[in-house]
């Protein structure tokens, strides 16, 4: 059984097209099912993000992630799922 601190040092790579996307820096838990619903990666930062101070974080949902390794998760990432 996973801790949801024990997904902040996976990395998450999408196994559609082989892009990393990053490091988990969340996980969205549903309480009243007592469920992961989905763990989020912060998106690429860039020049605009920072003057608007916004971020596309990739929320990737339970269902998508293919395999949980020891030092990587691997999704099916086809979909734009970004907050």
């Amino acid at each position: 059984m996973n801790k949801s601190a024990d997904f902040r040092n996976k990395e998450v790579i999408n196994i559609s097209d082989g892009k990393r996307l990053g490091f988990v820096s969340d996980v969205d838990i549903n309480f009243e099912k007592g469920t992961v619903e989905a763990i989020i990666v912060p998106g690429p930062s860039g020049l605009v993000n920072f003057f608007t101070g916004g971020r596309d974080d990739y929320v990737i949902p339970w269902n998508n992630i293919q395999k949980i390794g020891d030092d990587i998760i691997l999704v099916n990432y086809s979909t734009s799922y970004k907050r």
